[in-house]
């Protein structure tokens, strides 16, 4: 009886490996998750090509695995895409929601600079984040902007706002300012500098410039710059 696990595609198992599998340069070794390393190497390559010029051959050869691995796990690219949205991106964007609701009681000020502690804490866990927000969210034809508008950034946009409406209708916030803009400086005043911290690193060579610099910059620019009361 022949009891050997039938194969994925063109001979391949899973891992690249098989008959119809050429080795790769620097392929990782057998216990590697390579389904997780093909989510993390779609990243990097979405970042960099841009996810509608991103093919699974680009893919399969930043994970170090043949592209008939990926077929075996994901089915296509359009698969490939989908479970990145699902098991990268939207656990980040739970994060940030999660913390908003998580703090009914909590004044203005300590909402707005959680959002902040939140949004810095997830690009320095997520290097990706900040550059991939530019490019496929806030970029002209960005293969996310529709996501964000119908599923990652609705209730956020919601809770934000209206937590910085109450407070104007309270006396408690300038009275002139835009919830909805007052929201989005908080996007600039975060994911927009990381996106560009190569850039700014070389503007002031030999000064530190990191991620927690952007934090305490943000965090004083909204805490003392919008005087808000505790």
């Amino acid at each position: 009886m022949n009891t050997k696990p039938p194969s994925s595609p063109l001979g391949a198992g899973p891992d690249g490996t098989g008959p119809g599998a050429p080795r790769q340069p620097g392929r990782p070794a057998g216990n590697v998750d390579r389904r997780a390393l093909a989510l993390d190497a779609a990243l990097q390559c979405y970042v960099r090509r841009g996810i509608a010029a991103t093919t699974l051959r680009d893919i399969a050869g930043q994970a170090g695995v043949t592209p008939a691995a990926l077929h075996y796990y994901f089915a296509d690219a359009a698969g490939l895409r989908d479970a990145v949205i699902a098991e990268r991106l939207m656990p980040v964007f739970e994060q940030v929601r999660a913390g908003l609701i998580g703090m009914p009681d909590a004044s203005l000020g300590q909402v707005l600079e959680g959002f902040i502690d939140h949004l810095c804490a997830l690009v320095q866990e997520h290097p990706w984040l900040s550059a991939l927000w530019i490019r496929e969210v806030v970029s002209e034809g960005g293969s996310l902007r529709g996501l964000l508008v119908e599923r990652m950034a609705p209730e956020i946009t919601r809770i934000l706002t209206a937590r910085i409406a109450g407070e104007q209708a309270a006396g408690r916030l300038n009275s002139g300012l835009d919830p909805r803009l007052l929201m989005v400086s908080l996007v600039g005043l975060t994911l927009f500098p990381a996106a560009g911290l190569p850039i700014w690193q070389q503007l002031f060579p030999g000064q530190a410039l990191e991620i927690d610099h952007i934090r305490t910059h943000a965090l004083a620019l909204v805490g003392r710059g919008l005087e808000l009361a505790e």
